[in-house]
């Protein structure tokens, strides 16, 4: 039979919050203060912040060498005198000991570039830099993608240097001037240089670029930068020169289109590290290897 009686009273639902509502809360429930609002000036800031870190790294680079030889040096004063420009540049004990300070100083640039990026541990680290795979990335294909390129750029390289030819560069007499100056350097270049050098160009250096002045220009500042930097060290052999700037815009290029270092650093891992194997071995296979 059906009656007329009420039914037991239900308790209504509660109102759908809109969205400017859930924008409030956590899974908690508890509401949050909302982000503050990042000054406008703050890319212009970041990148101020990016070239002082860029010009810390080249003095680092310039004077901690300078500075860890120094009691060599006294050494050489105490017992033979003031040693003239060319003597030192014919000194394998300097010239090893100038290589091998390369280690301490990036050391010291990567505890600079953890401070800029962390900002004083307020930030994680690597995730920040973007030291990582893009999103949904087949990581062996991508290494393998990383290491063909490497490799074209190497036979490029060869190819270049082959038919344009040159003369010796200041990297080459300092790998040729003993054995240990030639281990250190293939050390640096395999151990610190891609990494340190991706951490401040790619890393700090890009990012802060692009988000002031967009991708074009930081894209072409971050590769000529690089370039720039190394050419002091093949100053009389242009066909280098012109290698080094191809990879310096292929590491350039390769960041700006996955918005990621790690790619970058396994190119620059893998190229060094070929070129590194040469000098190792040229004393003792006769590869004939060049820097």
């Amino acid at each position: 039979m059906i009656t007329n009686e009420p039914t037991a009273q239900q308790t209504p639902l509660p109102a759908e919050p809109d969205s400017g509502d859930l924008a409030q809360y956590v899974d908690t429930g508890v509401p949050q203060p909302p982000l503050p609002a990042e000054p406008p000036n703050a890319p212009w800031i970041k990148l101020l912040i990016a070239f002082f870190t860029w010009f810390g790294s080249v003095l680092l680079l310039l004077f901690v060498p300078v500075i860890l030889a120094l009691p060599y040096l006294m050494y050489r004063w105490r017992s033979t005198g003031v040693p003239s420009a060319e003597a030192l540049t014919a000194d394998k004990t300097f010239i090893f000991i100038s290589i091998a300070a390369i280690v301490p100083t990036h050391l010291l640039t990567l505890a600079l570039v953890w401070l800029v990026v962390t900002e004083g541990r307020k930030k994680p680290f690597w995730q920040t830099i973007g030291f990582e795979w893009p999103r949904y990335t087949n990581r062996f294909m991508a290494t393998l993608i990383c290491i063909f390129i490497a490799a074209a750029l190497l036979g490029v390289g060869f190819i270049v240097t082959s038919l344009w030819g040159g003369s010796k560069t200041q990297l080459d007499l300092l790998v040729e001037s003993s054995i240990p100056a030639r281990f250190a350097t293939a050390f640096v270049a395999v151990f610190t240089a891609p990494l340190i050098e991706e951490l401040v160009y790619r890393g700090v250096l890009y990012s802060a670029i692009e988000r002031a002045l967009g991708t074009a220009v930081a894209v072409g500042a971050v590769a000529l930068l690089f370039a720039g930097v190394h050419v002091f060290q093949y100053i009389n052999n242009i066909s280098v020169i012109t290698v080094i700037t191809l990879l310096s815009f292929t590491l350039t290029i390769v960041r700006a289109s996955t918005g990621k270092v790690l790619p970058c650093f396994i190119i620059h891992l893998v190229f060094n590290g070929i070129q590194s194997l040469v000098i190792a071995l040229s004393p003792f296979v006769n590869l004939g290897g060049s820097s």
